[in-house]
């Protein structure tokens, strides 16, 4: 394989997307550029001033962090945000990703709030939860700022080239596990400076495919991985993608024949994501000690032992005030009824084909459940 580096990526997503939108899209493209010029400038900029100025971000050392792990719209946004409210570690915002240098983060932190308007959240649908500058985040998101890299430039861009990117993305084929483990360490120390908490709370859906490796850089930290039944997590993954790429391009104005070659492509490495986690689950690849399986069902209606399995996972005595909370969350969830409807052939998927593909985990995770296919 040729080496992909930056150059070649930004003509790969630029091309893609003339291509699949039309020329319309070039002074887009073109003020994205400026602008990710200018985020990248300040981003290497910071970062060496950081490294001159902060002394603990530029050792390698145990960060205390826990890592929910799953695919979208698994749950897992819900109990990032969740854990980090309750103070059991700090989080990274959006904004912070995009400007992870501490130095450049004191001078932009007051007009955050100014530059909402403009930021590419609001691209992003409010139905299943808000998104914004100032958000809790899957960190996920810091690949594609820093490196113009990872499974949200092949989820979003990528997916709809003619020849099929998915080696581009995939650490079986390109591993660069060092590169992307060092840039999350870099991120969480910074995270954890700028805050009072010393316990990091992360957010990677991408390391389901690349789980040991992850276990081997990190080997103290604990995985909170989600699992939902594949019939309602893919066409509801497959809806937050298409309902961002609908108000940037008018994703269902597009001919059919477009829509299904880029939804196939995704839902390939949605299942692909499940699969991973599986086989590397099953063949003992992965550290099962330091793992806590979370089932999206059992989320909702027995939280708090879902809740109690976490603090004994992570090794955490909750106060009083903590276990209140918990007591009043899991009221609401066995109250809360979800509004989402997805309709498998909008998607041109059938039930069956999805039960079919994700067979393993049905059998592993999800056996128990009497309801499912109903």
């Amino acid at each position: 394989m040729f080496k992909i580096n930056l150059i070649t990526r930004i003509a790969y997503a630029s091309s893609t997307i003339i291509k699949r939108f039309g020329f319309w899209t070039i002074p887009f493209l073109f003020v994205v550029f400026l602008y990710l010029t200018f985020v990248r400038f300040l981003m290497y900029l910071g970062i060496f001033l950081d490294w001159l100025f902060f002394k603990n971000i530029r050792k390698k050392q145990e960060i205390n962090t826990i890592v929910i792990v799953g695919n979208p719209r698994s749950g897992t946004t819900f109990l990032h945000r969740y854990l980090v409210n309750l103070g059991i570690g700090s989080g990274t915002k959006l904004w912070k990703m995009i400007f992870p240098s501490l130095i450049v983060q004191k001078i932009l932190k007051p007009i955050i709030p100014y530059i909402e308007s403009i930021s590419p959240t609001r691209f992003h649908s409010t139905d299943a939860h808000k998104t914004s500058l100032q958000s809790i985040e899957t960190d996920d998101a810091s690949m594609l700022f820093r490196f113009f890299d990872g499974f949200f430039l092949y989820g979003f861009i990528f997916s709809w080239a003619k020849k099929d990117l998915f080696n581009w993305v995939d650490p079986k084929v390109r591993d660069l596990s060092k590169r992307d483990f060092d840039w999350f360490e870099s991120l969480w120390l910074r995270v954890i400076h700028s805050s009072t908490n010393k316990r990091n709370i992360a957010k990677l859906f991408s390391i389901s495919a690349n789980l040991p490796a992850f276990q081997k850089r990190f080997p103290n930290t604990k995985i909170l991985y989600m699992v939902r039944d594949p019939l309602s997590v893919i066409p509801s993954g497959l809806s937050l993608v298409t309902g961002v790429l609908d108000k940037s391009f008018g994703f269902w104005s597009l001919p059919k024949k477009d829509r299904t070659f880029y939804i196939e492509r995704l839902y390939k490495a949605l299942v692909t994501l499940l699969l991973r986690f599986h086989a590397d689950w099953t063949s003992g690849k992965i550290d099962k000690t330091k793992v806590e399986i979370i089932r999206f069902d059992n989320m909702m209606n027995e939280f708090e032992r879902v809740m109690d399995n976490i603090l004994k996972l992570i090794d955490c005595k909750p106060s009083k005030a903590m276990l209140n909370d918990i007591d009043k969350t899991a009221k609401n969830q066995r109250l809360y009824i979800s509004k989402h409807k997805y309709n498998l052939e909008k998607f041109g998927l059938s039930k069956d084909r999805i039960i079919k593909d994700c067979e393993p985990i049905y059998k592993t995770f999800l056996n128990d459940d009497k309801n499912l296919h109903k």
